[in-house]
């Protein structure tokens, strides 16, 4: 694992910039104390990264649950009891993991998944830019079409553009153009530029504009909202005050369950769906045990609800951050909890000095590296059974939000599937003309005929004309839909109707009821 400490330890430092603020973020956007989201990003990078199988996820407070963590401390009327549903969610998903629900990673097709990938890519960029221009009203790792502050996606753009702040894009343009060059022509002439990662650059450098900016030295200065906004303690008694511990008498309160049984099923999803984006992002191409993360993820959210921190799940931003600045194993996601928690207590001040627009020209990259247009050029040629679910879920979860991006994807892939099924289920051999005049029509059955396939089949046998022989060869199939065979037994009955003469072969008499 310590081979390629090298790769991870830069690697994490990038993803610990760009988890704080998202931390920050997540927290405020779900109506609780800033410092659980920190609390939920240590345990996520330290207690997740220890017990994980993923060589590559990052895991933390996650944008997809901000709304249901929102409504759910209103619902249930204090923060220490909405800690106690976070355990119970954990538990709960440590009975999935035990009872192997971790196989439902496997049915979300590869091209939704893709979409998923390059749509949060193209969503990433879309939402930094206003961090970029200066504009930072909607908080950090919101992926919502229609976001907190009342505007959406595109309107905040608009907005930005509108009252640009020329500081913030003076350091977001700086930062561009360092990471497009360290990416493109520095790394390639020296093994310093290698062992450095760029957005460390990046990072330094716009403290030190900032710094420049607060003293006069440049004519320009960011606002407190354009700056990261770490809660500062004035001690330790005063660092050990921001953790919180569940209320336990709310055990018997039965919309305590209910948040947690929602919780836990969200949160498994958006976790399952990016250990599989995350796998797909891998190098090597490891695979994730899913059975043992849903485990892992379960024991970060029992730690992460009993000292007060939000719920957990793999977060794809991180974890494709992690990937895209070089990291090759968990140690990038430990190491990245460790300066979490280092940094909360020795260098607040100094974090809350990098700018937003710095962290946002780090995260246009990584949206850049997820939404190439190499790869919709790549899906397009791969034919429209691929590209229409991988279309379908980047346009949905730039218009609405991850969960219901990936259900649409998930629509279409499941209606291409159909239609092939359709149109798969049997075929027709070429029409005999008898002795006697008579058409002879030969239907053999595909290997798995399901009750998908009535529509296709009804259609068929309609089709046969009258005073015709019908051929139904069933000696190819494995298994048959009781559907289907009443199907073909109701035409049987009808078809002396229309004087056609019905042979079946291999036929299994279904069970009568």
């Amino acid at each position: 694992m310590f081979k390629d400490i090298k790769n991870d330890l830069a690697a994490s430092v990038v993803v610990f910039f760009v988890a704080l603020p998202l931390c920050l973020g997540i927290a405020l956007a779900s109506g609780a104390p800033l410092f659980s989201g920190i609390i939920a990003g240590i345990i996520g990078g330290i207690v997740v990264g220890i017990a994980s199988g993923s060589a590559l996820g990052v895991s933390g407070p996650a944008a997809g649950l901000a709304v249901i963590v929102f409504s759910a401390i209103t619902t249930l009327g204090s923060w220490p009891a909405f800690l106690l549903a976070v355990v119970i969610a954990g538990f709960i998903q440590l009975v999935m993991g035990f009872a192997k629900a971790g196989f439902i990673a496997y049915f979300f097709p590869s091209s939704v998944i893709k979409g998923m990938l390059t749509g949060i890519g193209l969503l990433i960029i879309l939402k930094q830019i206003p961090h970029a221009l200066g504009y930072d009203k909607d908080m950090e790792g919101d992926l919502s079409f229609f976001q907190l502050d009342g505007e959406n996606t595109f309107s905040s753009i608009a907005s930005a553009f509108e009252v640009f702040s020329p500081g913030a894009v003076l350091i977001a343009v700086t930062s561009l153009i360092i990471l497009i060059l360290w990416d493109t022509v520095l790394i390639k002439k020296h093994k310093l530029f290698q062992l450095i990662q760029g957005p460390i650059v990046v990072v330094v450098l716009g403290i030190v504009m900032n710094i420049a900016y607060q003293n006069g030295i440049l004519n320009f200065s960011l606002t407190a909202d354009q700056v990261v906004s770490l809660p500062v303690p004035d001690s330790l008694a005063g660092f050990l005050s921001q953790f919180t511990f569940p209320d336990f008498s709310a055990i018997s309160n039965i919309d305590v369950w209910k948040v947690a049984c929602v919780m836990a099923i969200v949160a498994s999803l958006e976790t399952l769906l990016c250990v599989e984006a995350t796998d797909k992002l891998d190098p090597s191409k490891r695979v994730t045990p899913t059975n043992r993360e849903l485990k892992a993820q379960g024991l970060g959210n029992i730690v992460s609800g009993l000292i007060g921190g939000l719920p957990i799940t793999q977060v794809i931003v991180r974890s494709s951050a992690n990937i895209a600045f070089g990291g090759k194993t968990k140690l990038s996601a430990i190491f990245h909890g460790i300066f979490l928690l280092i940094s909360v207590i020795t260098i607040s001040g100094l974090l809350n000095m990098i700018p937003l627009a710095s962290l946002a020209a780090i995260l246009i990259v990584v949206g850049y590296k997820l939404a190439k247009p190499a790869l919709f050029k790549q899906m397009y040629t791969l034919g429209w059974e691929q590209f229409t679910p991988f279309i379908a879920t980047v346009i949905g979860i730039l218009i609405t939000d991850l969960l219901i991006g990936i259900s649409i994807g998930m629509f279409f892939g499941i209606f291409n599937t159909l239609y092939h099924s359709y149109n798969n289920s049997h075929y027709m051999h070429d029409i005999i003309t008898s002795e006697e005049g008579h058409e002879i029509h030969t239907i053999v059955l595909a290997e798995e005929v399901s009750f998908f396939n009535k529509a296709s089949i009804l259609t068929t046998l309609n089709e046969i004309p009258n005073n015709a022989k019908v051929i139904i060869d069933c000696s190819h199939s494995k298994s048959i839909a009781h559907d289907v065979l009443e199907i073909i037994l109701n035409f049987e009955s009808n078809a002396k109707t229309k004087n056609i003469t019905v042979e079946k072969i291999k036929f299994i008499e279904p069970i009568a009821i």
